[in-house]
């Protein structure tokens, strides 16, 4: 019975596309096809734009990559239990985050491919123009292949772009091929590219960028699964011409917390940041709300802060492991950029803190916010935005250092001073020369209230104390609480130990005295205080497995620092 009904409907179905055949159009209108696109400098550029449009994807930098691929490693966790994915090791295909990254990156890929394939259509480009497209699609193209395979080990490696859902069914390559195409990609991107200084900012991919990015590729190499031990030399080679670039001219931002508060602002440094991953707009005015090129740094991964302050919102969703708090050696100013020590206050005044005494126990620590990325900083209006406009830094002139100096250690089988002296430029830009603390070993006598406490000026910025008063005896000078949280104290920045001197709250006139002395007046004695202040840079390496590093008179095992 069933055949007797499909029979009519069949050759009425033929019927029907014969009828309509001189009704059907051969070309699309209502999309750009490769045949009529990419013929002018234009529009290679807009293709380019959306090869680059990969990068910042919400299902890679624009949003995955900042918490729901768990790329904190013992840094930080995810604290949300109602959700899963590979921050909970989750790691299946069916797992929506890593699907979506795979996702993102083919994406990119393809369009990398289909961008190469067209670049040469119209030879009346001026070479110079196609040559750089070119080069930019080639880094991302490897880039995308890099992230891939670091991610993936092996996976299909495509270099023309998908015209068929046939083309889909590619064998997988070993990793070690995949590398390869990695390494090609990046290296013919190298002399096509412009250089940053010309460039003038660092969203766009630039020599910096592609021998940076060479180097780390290199090292990863040269690291497990590969073990191919001769790509230190060409790590070393690439991060080296970074170091030497003399035109690009690349140095560390003098402060550490600086980087992250240019990045907030919407400002570049490209002596600092090599290379960034580009965002845009709010979500909330209207000027930028068709581009949609915007990210969740500060709101997903910063200090936590109430909707609808003057901070803007931070649902933090991150939280900081008691392994990273114990990382960091007293007197690293990275850490308290990097901790919150604070809580945002809930009112209309940027940035109000209220400031949080240190961590009682080990549980505790756990339950720290990450602080590098504060929305205080942001230039654009936040409200109640859960997006920010926020670039995210992919390398900067520190990794540059520390993949010279690894490389450069691993190649030598132990330390050697140029390892060392780039080693200590990263560590001379993250610490103190401020006050450590103040010991009063003579407490005085006589005193009705706490005295003032004045502490000389410093290089750059002074420190404050204040003094504590018992039974008329100063029995403590404690450095006083930074409000901005840039810093735990008021420590200051000095070239050599400051005067310290304490006046008032004695019946007696006021005195002052140098530092280290035991003045005597009446029955009143002036307190003897003894000021510390913080070591810096290492005094030697020894090779063990990881590098040892001596540092102010104690071991540690260094594995190096690109944040």
């Amino acid at each position: 019975m069933n055949r007797k009904y499909y029979l009519p409907i069949l050759c009425f179905a033929v019927i029907g596309l014969g009828s309509c055949k001189k009704f059907l159009q051969p070309k699309p209108t209502d999309f750009l096809g490769t045949d009529t696109y990419y013929k002018t400098e234009q529009q290679l550029n807009f293709a380019l734009a959306g090869v680059y449009n990969t990068v910042g994807n919400g299902g890679f930098w624009g949003s995955y990559a900042n918490y729901l691929l768990d790329w904190e490693a013992d840094i930080a966790y995810m604290n949300r239990l109602t959700l899963n994915g590979p921050f909970n090791f989750n790691y299946s295909a069916s797992d929506p985050y890593m699907t979506g990254l795979w996702t993102t990156l083919w994406d990119g890929i393809n369009r990398a491919n289909v961008l190469l394939e067209n670049i040469d259509k119209n030879p009346a480009i001026p070479l110079a123009a196609r040559d750089r497209v070119k080069g930019e699609a080639l880094f991302l193209r490897g880039y995308y292949y890099f992230t891939l395979v670091q991610y993936w080990g092996g996976v299909p490696i495509k270099l023309t772009s998908t015209k068929s859902p046939s083309e889909v069914s590619v064998a997988r390559a070993p990793a070690k091929e995949v590398y390869a195409q990695v390494l090609a990609d990046i290296t013919a991107a190298e002399p096509l590219v412009r250089n940053i200084r010309s460039l003038g900012f660092s969203g766009a991919v630039n020599k910096s960028a592609v021998r940076g990015m060479l180097a780390r590729v290199c090292l990863t190499m040269a690291g497990e699964p590969l073990k191919d031990v001769t790509k230190y030399q060409d790590a070393k080679m690439w991060a080296k011409k970074v170091m030497d670039d003399a035109e690009a001219g690349h140095g560390l931002n003098p402060g550490y917390p600086n980087i992250f508060i240019t990045l907030a602002q919407d400002k570049y440094d490209i002596k600092e940041n090599l290379w960034e991953a580009e965002f845009y707009g709010n979500n909330a005015d209207p000027a930028t709300m068709a581009f949609s090129e915007w990210t969740n740094i500060g709101y997903i991964n910063g200090p936590q802060s109430a909707a609808g302050s003057a901070t803007g919102n931070g649902v933090a969703y991150m939280n900081i492991t008691a392994k990273f708090y114990n990382a960091f050696e007293e007197g690293d100013l990275r850490k308290w950029w990097s901790i919150a020590h604070f809580t945002y206050v809930n009112s209309q005044v940027n940035g109000e803190k209220l400031m949080s005494p240190l961590p009682a126990t080990e549980r505790d620590k756990w339950y720290m916010f990450p602080a590098k990325w504060r929305r205080e900083y942001e230039a654009i209006p936040r409200g109640s935005s859960v997006v920010s406009a926020t670039n995210m830094p992919i390398i900067r002139y520190s990794d540059i250092l520390l993949m010279f100096a690894e490389a450069e250690n691993e190649i030598n089988g132990g330390p050697t001073a140029d390892a060392i002296a780039a080693v200590n430029l990263v560590r001379r830009r993250a610490w103190s020369t401020g006050v450590k603390s103040i010991a009063v070993t003579n407490g005085g006598s006589g005193y009705t209230s706490a005295p003032t406490v004045t502490i000389a000026a410093g290089n750059g910025s002074s420190a404050e104390a204040t003094a504590l008063v018992q039974g008329g005896v100063v029995v403590a000078v404690n450095l006083t609480r930074d409000p901005t949280g840039v810093r735990f104290f008021k420590e200051g920045s000095y070239t050599s130990a400051p005067q310290v001197s304490i006046s008032g709250a004695v019946a007696l006139e006021r005195r002052q005295w140098p530092l280290f002395t035991r003045p005597q007046m009446g029955k009143c004695l002036l307190p003897h205080v003894l000021l510390k202040q913080h070591f810096s840079l290492l005094s030697r390496m020894s090779a063990c497995g990881n590098s040892i590093w001596k540092v102010a008179g104690r071991q540690t095992c260094f594995a190096g620092e690109s944040s």
